[in-house]
């Protein structure tokens, strides 16, 4: 039996083997293309900016001038040298420069914040795989002349407290152009950066560098909004800001017990959400969270660190996003954040980017699906027609 199955096999014409591959190569690159690139098109594609108040009554040129649109992702962890497996890399990296590139394409951001943990690695590579993994990040993340990148510190890129050097943060800043206590304004939105890493409150060099540039900045703010709190003389011969509240930008969140009140699809899950956290390490430590609040009194905070999105209001008015991690890596599920901001409001929208768990999906079935047609194809496999139509003749025929 099996030697007659080979010989049809063979005996088959050339053309039509031929037209059966040409259709198996077809199948093959049309499911490859899909899930490796048309995918993040589809999926982007169906998020749009939000509305603030206002903005639906403006005309498309005012909207334009007035509203700075901003995209924020937190934690993308190119793997390193040390614990990255070239396979792991090649699919992740390309994951993440896929969504980015189609999300710049599609959305035409003004500017784009990313809240540290850019690498995972750069709290011990050396300089030559700090070097690589900056030009690795510069091909994924790049970006037209129209969007700014401005790209936060996290403890991954400089290691936490204890591992934390001036060499590092330098090389971050030299970099990224980053400075803790840094005053981003556009559009005159005021948007205030925020070296987490450096809030110890132990006086370490760093942590007293970055606390005084804080504090300066702090002044100025209160100043040109005209606080109550601060006299004329003080402020007389302070550089006049923008007066709107600002957006505090930084990698750890701000002090919370837990996770426990998150919602969310995005959010943690069930059996880490009652895990306290460690002050200083999980989250900022409540002397330093109520110093950021109180120097600056934002009107938003935005934070990563967590790998999972939450929201919180602290204060009973100042409200906190945790923007979750962009890299598959860390979740089935990334997103990023687009916010719709202008001087004196602000409002956003999350957009998921393709499920894992869904692009296995499809991978799985078009895999199954090949199986199916080569077995069918070599006659190994009978088609269902024709297992039915031959059980139909069996039956007359008793």
């Amino acid at each position: 039996m099996l030697s007659s199955r080979s010989t049809t096999v063979k005996n088959l014409p050339l053309k039509r083997r031929l037209c059966f591959l040409l259709k198996l190569v077809c199948f093959v690159s049309s499911v490859l293309i899909f899930c490796e690139f048309l995918i993040y098109y589809v999926v982007i594609f169906q998020c749009r900016w939000p509305d603030v108040k206002g903005g639906a009554h403006m005309s498309e040129k005012e909207t334009s001038a007035s509203i700075l649109k901003a995209i924020i992702l937190a934690d993308t962890h190119l793997l390193g040298e040390i614990k990255g497996h070239w396979l792991d890399k090649l699919r992740r990296e390309w994951q993440m420069e896929r969504s980015f590139q189609t999300a710049l394409w599609l959305l035409q951001p003004d500017i784009v914040f990313i809240l540290g943990d850019v690498f995972d690695e750069g709290k011990w590579s050396s300089p030559q795989a700090w070097a690589d993994d900056v030009r690795r990040f510069q091909k994924m993340f790049r970006y037209p002349v129209s969007t700014e990148l401005v790209v936060i510190v996290g403890n991954h890129d400089i290691g936490f407290h204890y591992e934390m050097t001036t060499y590092k943060v330098n090389r971050f800043e030299k970099v990224f152009n980053f400075t803790s206590g840094k005053l981003i304004t556009r559009k005159g939105i005021n948007f205030v950066l925020v070296n987490s890493v450096a809030m110890e409150g132990d006086g370490c060099a760093v942590c007293r560098t970055s606390e005084a540039k804080l504090v300066a900045l702090s002044h100025k703010l209160n100043c040109s909004q005209q606080k109550l709190n601060h006299s004329n003389k003080g402020c007389r011969d302070v550089e006049k800001l923008p007066a709107s509240e600002p957006i505090l930008l930084q990698h750890y969140p701000l002090y919370r017990k837990s996770d426990a009140e998150c919602t969310g699809e995005d959010s943690a899950p069930p059996e880490e959400k009652n895990i306290p956290f460690k002050e200083k390490y999980d989250v900022l430590s409540q002397e330093a969270s109520q110093k950021l609040l109180w120097w600056f009194q934002p009107r938003l905070v935005l934070s990563g660190h967590t790998h999972s999105a939450c929201e919180v209001l602290h204060a009973g008015k100042v409200p906190e996003i945790s923007v979750p991690s962009f890299s598959w890596r860390n979740r089935n599920n990334p997103s990023f954040i687009m916010g719709s901001i202008t001087p004196t409001d602000f409002s956003l929208q999350k957009c998921f980017l393709p499920f894992e768990s869904r692009v296995f999906t499809i991978y799985c079935a078009a895999g199954a699906l090949l199986v199916i047609l080569v077995l069918a194809h070599v006659q190994l496999l009978t088609p269902p027609f024709y297992f039915a139509q031959r059980l139909i003749s069996k039956h007359k025929a008793v």
